[in-house]
């Protein structure tokens, strides 16, 4: 049994405890938060775990072998850091850190010291997300020209990061899954309204090799819950909508026939028509089950096999030089910014 350490038992804790202490392969041996009231709710939960408001205290005990961390971003860096120079695998909810330096240096950490490092980027282990890598893999798609991704909501808005790193951390480590691929560049503009310093809404473009292009649209001040991503290739086109449990997933055998010649004037709707190709839509039965189950399955698969994770620390630090690069372009006035 592989003995974890969860750190933070805030919106995100309670799942990870839930997930790694009822699993066959692993445990829960300690939880640690500063806040009272929630330690006292998860403890009366589970009262075979240990509780502490002690970070330091939980993570260098003897008995761990895994530490989790689930605290706000700023926090990531030193706790992940703690861990890792205690000699515990580290599994990290996005993004891996608040900085590149600050990643970086716990990449290096984790490969000196031979151990795990994880970055909880969940939509990489959801199973829509998952068939569309297949699909796009067996070429059915043809070359991708664009991927529009729109990821909304009315809240939770955050203190401490804004809703570039908040949310957009999930389509940019999505968008690299998929192209196997960073980006070279991003432009972004945000608004901010609420709190001061801290965008509401960003909208970014990052263009990846290939000429793909690659849109985002993330808020935390939207009336409506959205996690719409539309991926538009040279033959096919497919929309993944990750609110809709009955049917997430639509092939379109659509596209523009052949190449078009330019016309001062279309006379007929025949005629306009005629470049368009329309094919059949398809839905493929896709059950989108529990991505964080199956993410906390993975990194005991890491530990217990001594494997590179899917979303390891390399994946990490390449979500954290697209964010840095979105704001320094939102800072810029939207001005194009290398990433890395």
């Amino acid at each position: 049994m592989i003995r974890v350490c969860v750190v933070g038992a805030g919106h995100w804790g309670p799942h990870l405890i839930r997930n790694f202490h009822n699993g066959p392969e692993s445990v829960v041996v300690a939880v640690s938060d500063l806040d009272p009231a929630r330690l006292s709710e998860i403890g009366a939960r589970y009262p075979e775990i240990r509780m502490t408001p002690d970070a330091n205290d939980a993570i260098t005990d003897s008995e761990v072998d895994a530490v989790v961390v689930a605290t706000p971003t700023r926090t990531h860096y030193p706790i992940a850091k703690l861990a890792l120079e205690a000699g515990k695998n580290v599994l990290v909810e996005k993004p891996l850190a608040s900085s590149v330096s600050f990643g970086e240096e716990l990449c290096e950490l984790a490969r000196n010291r031979g151990l795990i490092l994880m970055v909880g980027h969940l939509f990489v282990y959801n199973a829509g997300v998952r068939f569309v890598k297949q699909y796009l893999e067996s070429g059915r798609l043809g070359r991708v020209y664009y991927i529009s991704m729109i990821r909304t909501n009315l809240g939770p808005v955050r203190l401490d990061v804004n809703a570039s790193w908040d949310l957009a951390a999930h389509d940019i480590s999505i968008a690299n899954y998929w192209l196997e691929k960073e980006p070279l560049t991003a432009s972004a503009i945000g608004g901010t309204w609420i709190n001061p310093g801290l965008e509401d809404a960003v909208f970014a473009t990052l263009r990846y090799p290939d000429d793909v292009l690659v849109n985002l649209h993330v808020s935390w001040l939207n009336p409506r819950k959205s996690r719409d991503i539309t991926v538009v290739g040279e033959s096919q086109m497919l929309v993944l909508d990750d609110m809709d449990f009955a049917e997430p997933l639509r092939i379109y055998d659509k596209g523009i026939a052949g190449e078009t010649t330019p016309t001062l004037f279309t006379d007929t709707f025949a005629s306009f028509r005629a470049s368009i190709r329309e094919g059949d839509i398809r839905i493929p039965r896709v059950s989108l089950g529990e991505p964080l189950k199956a993410e906390c399955d993975h990194f005991l698969e890491c530990i217990k096999y001594d494997k590179e994770p899917l979303t390891g620390g390399r994946e990490g630090l390449q979500v954290l030089r697209a964010l840095e690069a979105i704001e320094r372009s939102a800072g810029n006035n939207g001005q194009a910014e290398q990433v890395g």
